[in-house]
């Protein structure tokens, strides 16, 4: 990899979480830096503050584990995509820009928080789910039943517009069942990513 460092020896490196794809940190590595962090799988920077290398998590145990290390198209700047072990920023968040890293469902994580919404504001009368909710988790539950039974059957059909349709439905009914048991799309993904070999 053909990479330019600047008059100083050093290169931006923007550091990315592989999976959410946020962005955690900014960091600058000098050849040294960068040779370690191939060798070592674990990001090493130049740290101009200490004038020496510097592996993030060597003293909070909050390691950036490497997946990849992409260049710019002008040789000058470095995307390493990491899988973070804890905090990347030494003010215990999770970015250096104090957000949250967590996943982007597109528009299915705004739906959780429609739903989130719905369920708090209890006007069952305005709201089907808020209505739904207020029958118990025996009502989510048997309508999710219903939705998947009529996703199957459109299934079997020749009419992809009535399986779309049923399908988000399920979604949808699917999401409400899992607020009603506590849970997010989050610990789905766990579950999927602990079964992934």
């Amino acid at each position: 990899m053909t990479i330019k460092y600047d008059t100083n020896g050093l290169v931006p490196a923007i550091i990315q979480d592989a999976t959410t794809k946020n962005v955690l940190m900014l960091g600058y590595m000098n050849e040294a830096a960068y040779l370690k962090t191939k060798e070592t799988k674990q990001v090493t920077f130049y740290s101009r503050s200490k004038q020496r290398l510097w592996t993030k998590g060597e003293e909070s145990g909050n390691f950036l584990n490497l997946v990849d290390i992409k260049n710019d198209c002008d040789n000058d700047s470095l995307l390493i995509q990491v899988n973070p072990v804890g905090a990347t920023c030494h003010k215990g968040t999770d970015t250096c820009w104090g957000e949250n890293n967590f996943s982007n469902y597109g528009f299915f994580s705004k739906l959780e928080d429609v739903i989130s919404s719905r369920i708090a504001s209890q006007e069952s009368e305005k709201s089907y789910v808020a209505s739904l909710f207020e029958k118990g988790i025996n009502k989510i539950a048997q309508k999710v039943g219903e939705e998947a039974v009529e996703t199957v059957i459109e299934a079997l059909g020749s009419n992809d517009e009535l399986f779309l349709y049923e399908s988000a439905d399920l979604m949808f009914h699917y999401l409400m069942l899992l607020q009603a048991k506590g849970f997010t799309l989050k610990d789905i993904e766990k579950e999927l990513k602990n079964r992934h070999k």
